[in-house]
């Protein structure tokens, strides 16, 4: 499995039955290389979203038109995508799981929020923040926490799913910053590879992973800093 960050919480996942996006955030992203968009698309199987927010939800419209990748959502998230031309979708919700080619995706829990404010300021509640676990056929089992906080419950995630991969927020501000977001992986899980995400971006959120990593030693836990466009292979 080749891992690609793409700046914020954006990631390319591929294995040898899928290539798959995670909150595909390019335009307005300040981390985002726009040289690599069109590799980003291409041959796109599915566009997985955590949550409602512009800073995930990103480019999903535009790509999935252009890809004809299916998105897979929370059912409300889904809905508002659906009125804005997405026709491929696959609607779920928290504790659900959705089986598709060569893996499965399950929706967990996040403590964040998740709503947009459209064109004529109207806020949209847009579902349940979550995160994922994606269980694969011939891969290693993959966290993407979306935007969070730790949490108690954390431990249930591990006990029923096991990852071995962690895609985890520690920026501050928006999400738990580095050394909470290391004391969720050392006290919750017995992840083998961390990849630190939604930081670096903008301004307000911490610009390096240094307080993650100091927490995280001493750790077995790999960590994984890839530049933005860097992929990591498990």
């Amino acid at each position: 499995m080749k891992i690609k960050w793409l700046g914020h919480s954006a990631f390319h996942i591929e294995t040898a039955k899928a290539k798959i996006l995670i909150d595909p955030f390019f335009s307005g992203n300040p981390s985002f290389d726009e040289s690599t968009r069109k590799d980003a698309a291409a041959g796109l199987d599915y566009i997985l979203l955590t949550h409602g927010h512009g800073d995930h939800v990103g480019d999903t419209v535009a790509l999935a038109k252009e890809t004809g990748a299916t998105v897979v959502a929370n059912a409300d998230l889904a809905a508002w995508l659906a009125s804005r031309g997405v026709s491929a979708l696959e609607m779920g919700n928290t504790g659900g799981t959705i089986h598709l080619k060569g893996f499965s995706s399950t929706f967990v829990n996040a403590l964040h929020s998740s709503a947009q404010i459209t064109e004529d300021g109207v806020s949209h509640s847009l579902g349940s923040a979550n995160g994922l676990v994606l269980h694969f056929d011939d891969a290693p089992t993959l966290y993407h926490m979306g935007d969070t906080d730790i949490f108690s419950d954390m431990a249930l995630i591990q006990e029923l799913h096991q990852p071995d991969i962690g895609l985890v927020p520690i920026g501050d501000r928006f999400t738990m910053g580095g050394a909470v977001a290391a004391l969720a992986c050392q006290r919750y899980f017995r992840f083998t590879t961390v990849l630190p995400c939604h930081y670096g971006s903008f301004p307000i959120v911490d610009q390096t992973p240094d307080l993650f990593l100091a927490a995280m030693e001493p750790a077995s836990t790999k960590v994984e800093v890839p530049a933005v466009g860097g992929v990591v292979t498990v």
